[in-house]
């Protein structure tokens, strides 16, 4: 007997065992891919790309029958939504520059600038009606909807609230009473406009923060149901809420009136099949579809596209869960981690209820399918939200040793994009020290003692010793010791929630290096 030749090697050490050596080299490319420092940071541009893209091919599709039948340009409303992709880019690009610690300085005022916003859109003259709801701002070429803005200010202001709150230990009521009353309010403020399909989304938004920020499962539950109560009472009291509602229950009770748009919306996605018609061949366009281009453009996707169009989009915000909570649970930065996973799950909440009431799974609530859907600055606002993601992306610990150490790649590079900062825990703590001890001197008074004492302040000091009764020095001087602890008791009470304020202002700039070869090529 021969003795059996060994097998060789395959590339990396291991042994190739049959006919999986090919397979575990086509999927090992990509394993290595995703362990590239940048790869979040890719994977998040390249999301945002291909679904704007595929959104603009959906509008121009979906809307060129009716915006040609309506005496303009079959082009009309897809340059429109062009234009605004092209102030999206520049609002990712913008959002990609700006630092963390800028964001979250100026988390607050713009979030209370947001709610001003949703208050003057109600004034008459000031804000635009259209069809029964005042949300716009005609600002003459595009219309703003503060409501959109508000959900991105209160991602980041809320995420910077309950981070500083994390790193002070604070207890729940600290954590609820600054957020909840004001994510109320803005929901209060966008039910009177009417629009409870946004009112749902900043629910999301509000809920996710809550989530992510620790609160014990028996409150969040007891909040969770509160707000799905408060949906479905907001759901029946106005007309066309509760015919929705209806609609969905019953679908087949006015199949030409207010069950007509999700029944033709299930024809559509029934007509496309596996394949699909092919991309313009849509029937349901030709004005069997009221809105097709807005909020019911996954049923013409079904339809040209077919099953796997769907299949695709589905795929794509798979992904960008994926990655978003990859950035997530990657990310040191408290406030980082926060932000992005909240502002995922928002994103694809809203993109899982229009798929769903398209499919019928749900009511029909009017929520755009993010990127996807035309309309209004809903696309440019979206874009800006995934360009913050994309910036807490490159602030990942390898992604920061990397840029640090020149490591920057072609698109960086060709962006001239800033080196995120550097975030460490101990300049973290002596951030929120010096602001405690800040807090503490303006609270109680007293100016903070820096240098020698001046001789001012001993003669002023003279009196108080003078004052004290004679033959009772120790006495004296228990007494006093113990009227200063009451007083710093009292101004530390009284002091609590200005310190609580201003420790949220604090910025920590700094990663740790895990590895000493980290260190030397962060240099």
């Amino acid at each position: 007997m021969t003795a059996a030749t060994p097998r060789r090697a395959a590339p990396g050490g291991e042994r190739r065992v049959g006919n999986k050596g090919p397979q575990r080299l086509r999927t090992g490319w990509f394993v290595a891919w995703l362990a590239r420092p940048l790869a979040s940071f890719h994977l998040v541009v390249a999301i945002a790309v291909l679904l704007t893209v595929l959104g603009l091919v959906m509008v121009l599709s979906a809307s060129s029958v009716e915006s040609y039948a309506g005496g303009g340009s079959a082009y009309s409303l897809f340059f429109t939504q062009a234009v605004l992709a092209a102030v999206g880019a520049v609002l990712f690009y913008i959002a990609l520059r700006i630092p963390m610690r800028v964001m979250r300085q100026l988390s607050f005022p713009v979030f209370a600038l947001s709610v001003v916003m949703l208050v003057l859109v109600l004034i008459p003259g000031v804000g635009t009606k259209v069809q029964g709801s005042q949300r716009w701002f005609d600002l003459g070429v595009v219309s703003v909807q503060p409501s959109e803005i508000a959900k991105v200010t209160l991602v980041v202001w809320g995420s910077h609230l309950l981070a500083s709150r994390q790193s002070e230990k604070a207890g729940y009521k600290d954590i609820l009473m600054p957020l909840v009353p004001a994510g109320l309010l803005v929901c209060l403020l966008v039910v009177l406009e009417p629009n409870l399909s946004t009112t749902i989304a900043l629910g999301i938004v509000l809920t996710s923060l809550l989530w992510f920020g620790g609160l014990p499962l028996r409150m969040f539950v007891t909040i969770a149901v509160s707000g799905v109560v408060a949906a479905s009472i907001l759901a029946l009291s106005a007309g066309y809420r509760s015919d929705r509602m209806r609609a969905f229950f019953n679908p087949g009770d006015d199949p030409q009136g207010i069950g007509y748009q999700a029944r033709q919306a299930m024809y559509s996605l029934a007509d496309g099949g596996i394949w699909g018609r092919g991309l313009g061949q849509s029937r349901a366009k030709w004005s069997y579809l009221p809105n097709a281009h807005n909020d019911f453009i996954f049923a013409i996707i079904g339809e040209e596209l077919g099953f796997l169009g769907c299949a695709l989009v589905l795929g794509l915000f798979a992904l960008f869960v994926y990655t978003g909570l990859r950035i997530a649970s990657r990310s040191v930065d408290p406030f980082i981690r926060l932000l992005t996973a909240s502002a995922t799950t928002w994103i694809t909440g809203q993109a899982l209820i229009n798929v769903g009431y398209v499919v019928g799974l749900l009511p029909v609530t009017g929520l755009q399918l993010p990127l996807v859907s035309a309309g209004g600055s809903s696309l440019a606002i979206t874009l800006f939200m995934f360009g913050i993601i994309a910036n807490a992306a490159r602030h990942e610990p390898e992604a920061v040793a990397a840029l640090h150490a020149g490591q920057d790649g072609r698109f960086s590079r060709l962006l001239r994009l800033p080196k995120p900062d550097i975030y460490s825990p101990a300049r973290a703590a002596r951030a929120r020290a010096k602001s405690k001890a800040t807090g503490k001197s303006k609270a109680t008074g007293k100016p903070k003692a820096t240098g020698k004492p001046k001789a001012n302040a001993k003669v002023k000091s003279a009196p108080q010793k003078r004052a004290l009764p004679s033959g009772r020095g120790r006495g004296g001087s228990a007494e006093s010791s113990s009227r200063r602890s009451v007083d710093s008791d009292s101004a530390r009470r009284t002091s609590r929630s200005t310190e609580s304020w201003r420790s949220t202002r604090a910025w920590e700039p700094n990663y740790p290096m895990k590895h000493a070869r980290e260190r030397g090529n962060s240099r």
